[in-house]
């Protein structure tokens, strides 16, 4: 809620900066970076005293998180001004103020930035009251909103609240005072932000869901457990107008009949919403379709927040799992060039968000069992059963159990480590069936492939003594064998329950680790 307190500010802060810009000096050309794109405004001529930033600072103590880069974006200016010249106030402030004025575009509410309506009275006013007083007002207040606005659209909440979610990537870092640059040199970072790719992606179906939200008032009550093509009656007629809604399905398709168009749009859905593409509609669907577009948009802010968080720039070749899809992606240039499906870990076990670099593969592996699944799992079956390990081919091992090489190893025939304090890694796995299933998280932590042999031959493309069936031959092997790579390959693993494929679709996947609400309070808060 606003108070009365920044208008009372505002009329103290008008006063003092009178008396500030009074004390004006001539400053010199600035010398400027030649690395920065856009390099800085050219006017320096209209310039005020550097006490002002600090009375402008005292009198609006809700701007103190951005008073560093403030601070250092005039000194670096020699406190010209940035909004004005000689002719008064440039065309680039009055797009700033529209797009803080629209920041909801970016799923972000505007009470999150302060002293909004010290702004749009500054704003509105500035034209009649051409005080150098009032224009420096102006001119902190436009910098001071572009720096919040930055902050929240670019680089989200603070990294706590990340590292809160359990979000070990690492953050990208920005210097705003350098976009603002770019910004008045008519490069409109405003428009084209370096956020990752995926947030601009999100934002638009943003938009339309918004659009739709308002005609999303039917339930869909299902009287059969099961729908298919041919069938017909008024619950068809309800899930095709749901499926227009969504936009699977066309606007000029309407009717009780489940046709060849519905029959499409229903296989549509399910890809989208990670169910199998049956062609049908069951339980699953209809729980899938009666999801109310309000939290299918809260899906896709929390999930904008989160691609404010990654590198705007990923453009070498790396892997990444997404945890919700129970996928893993091999990119190319910043472009997929293949994926396949991964068991990742259950809720009592979560697989962790983290990067680091797969260095080494292991073929015909042992199995070293975690300290935590000797205690609860191994050592009790040990007393009920003297041969347990005899018969899952363990042994011990200086204190320790491991499991020996072999088809019934826990991590198949091959594992594939990038060394990190959370003891995870992919590995292939006997359990082959899992991979079948729509859900896939049941494992202790690490990630299992569906095609081990196949990211194997990949990740050693490019040593030609690596032949396939030389990889055959390690994987079923009796002894173990360390593989040490000549190009050590990125990974990332991410947390994503909303984000838009390479057909252009918007896909959802269940919470599954429960992240989606507490991020959404954070970001309403």
């Amino acid at each position: 809620m606003f108070s009365l307190k920044p208008f009372l500010a505002a009329a103290t802060l008008i006063i003092v900066l009178a008396a500030c810009s009074g004390n004006k000096k001539q400053a010199p050309e600035i010398v400027t970076d030649p690395s920065i794109p856009g390099n800085f405004s050219t006017q320096t001529i209209r310039v005020f005293d550097s006490a002002s930033v600090h009375q402008f600072l005292d009198s609006f103590p809700l701007l103190t998180p951005i008073a560093p880069d403030l601070e250092q974006f005039y000194k670096t200016r020699n406190y010209a001004y940035a909004w004005f010249d000689k002719n008064g106030m440039i065309e680039q402030a009055g797009n700033l103020f529209n797009k803080i004025k629209n920041i909801g575009d970016e799923g972000i509410d505007l009470t999150r930035l302060p002293y909004q309506k010290v702004m749009n009275s500054l704003m509105e006013n500035h034209a009649i009251n051409t005080t150098d007083s009032m224009a420096l007002a102006t001119e902190l207040m436009l910098t001071s909103q572009y720096l919040l606005y930055a902050r929240n659209v670019w680089n989200g909440l603070a990294e706590q609240s990340s590292i809160d979610q359990e979000w070990l990537l690492p953050r990208k870092k920005l210097l705003y005072t350098q976009l603002l640059d770019s910004l008045l040199t008519g490069k409109d970072l405003l428009e084209n932000a370096p956020v990752y790719k995926q947030y601009y992606l999100l934002k638009q179906f943003l938009q339309a869901y918004r659009q739709a939200e308002p005609g999303d008032t039917l339930l869909i009550n299902a009287s059969a457990n099961k729908y298919a093509l041919g069938d017909s009656g008024s619950t068809i007629g309800q899930i095709k107008n749901k499926l227009v809604l969504l936009g699977d399905l066309p606007n000029n398709t309407t009717g009780e009949q489940f046709d060849s168009a519905m029959l499409t749009a229903v296989a549509n859905f399910q890809e989208r919403v990670g169910l199998r593409k049956t062609g049908k509609i069951a339980v699953s669907e209809i729980k899938a379709l009666n999801v109310p577009l309000h939290d299918r948009i809260e899906t896709i802010l929390v999930n904008m927040e989160r691609c404010r968080w990654v590198s705007a720039d990923l453009k070498n070749n790396f892997l990444f799992v997404n945890i919700p899809e129970y996928k893993l992606y091999v990119y190319e240039q910043d472009s997929i060039a293949w994926d396949m499906n991964v068991v990742v870990g259950r809720d009592q076990s979560k697989t962790v968000v983290f990067n680091g670099t797969i260095k080494y593969i292991v073929f015909s592996p042992y199995w070293y069992l975690p300290q935590s699944i000797i205690k609860n799992e191994t050592l009790p079956a040990i007393k009920r059963n003297k041969n347990y390990l005899a018969n899952h081919d363990m042994e011990w091992n200086e204190g320790k159990i491991r499991q020996k090489p072999g088809p019934n190893n826990a991590l198949g025939q091959v594992k594939f480590l990038f060394p990190n304090s959370h003891s995870i890694y992919l590995h292939d796995s006997p359990a082959k069936s899992l991979f079948r299933e729509t859900n896939r998280a049941f494992s202790h932590g690490c990630i299992r492939l569906a095609e081990p042999e196949k990211l194997a031959a990949y990740l050693l493309r490019n040593d030609t003594s690596w032949t396939k069936e030389k990889i055959e031959k390690a994987m079923t092997a009796e002894k173990e064998l360390y593989v040490s790579l000549r190009e050590p390959e990125p990974v990332f693993i991410a947390y994503f329950t909303a984000w838009v494929d390479a057909k252009g679709k918007l896909n959802f996947r269940d919470d599954i680790y429960k992240r989606d609400s507490r991020l959404l309070d954070m970001l309403l808060k």
